[in-house]
Parts: C-alpha cells; sequence; structure tokens
C-alpha cells in the first residue's frame, strides 16, 4: 500500500506557477521606448541649436548620452548595483 502511495504521489502533476510571466520585459521597454528618447533627443536639440544656446545645447547632449546608456546598453543598471553594493561591503 505505500508503494502504491508514493507512486502516486510521483506522478501527480505540479501546479503551474501562477506569478505574472515578466521574461522580455526590460528587452520589451528598451524596444519601446528607446526610439521615442531619440525623437525627443532629435527636438530638443535642434531648438537648442535654431536658438543658438550652445551651452544650454552642450549640457542637455552630455545628460542624453548619459540617459542613453543606460537605455542602450544591456544589463548596465544591474552592473552598477552589483559594483555599488561591492564597494559598500553588501554581498
Amino acid at each position: 500500500m505505500k508503494t502504491i502511495v508514493l507512486n502516486l504521489i510521483e506522478m501527480t502533476p505540479s501546479p503551474a506557477p501562477t506569478g505574472v510571466n515578466t521574461e522580455g520585459l526590460a528587452e520589451f521597454l528598451r524596444a519601446f521606448f528607446a526610439p521615442l528618447f531619440l525623437v525627443v533627443v532629435s527636438v530638443v536639440a535642434l531648438f537648442f541649436l535654431f536658438t543658438r544656446e550652445i551651452t544650454r545645447f552642450v549640457q542637455f547632449l552630455i545628460l542624453a548620452v548619459a540617459i542613453g546608456v543606460i537605455f542602450y546598453v544591456p544589463n548596465i543598471i544591474e552592473v552598477t548595483a552589483k559594483a555599488i553594493a561591492g564597494a559598500l561591503g553588501i554581498k
């Protein structure tokens, strides 16, 4: 009887996970927002160039490049977080 019960327990399928599937979410968001980011940066940069505000244009360009790195370099947030945690001594 014990053998039959153990065999039945092994044969029962495990329940399917009920959580939300977030695999590929970062890639989807990157693919969705990256072109929008480029359009906004282009429009604002043209505005600064046409109004001849070169100092503001350079400041904006540096900020746009920094934000663009976050959009286009994969895993940059994870690597940066691990580096900061390691520098603080957190494992």
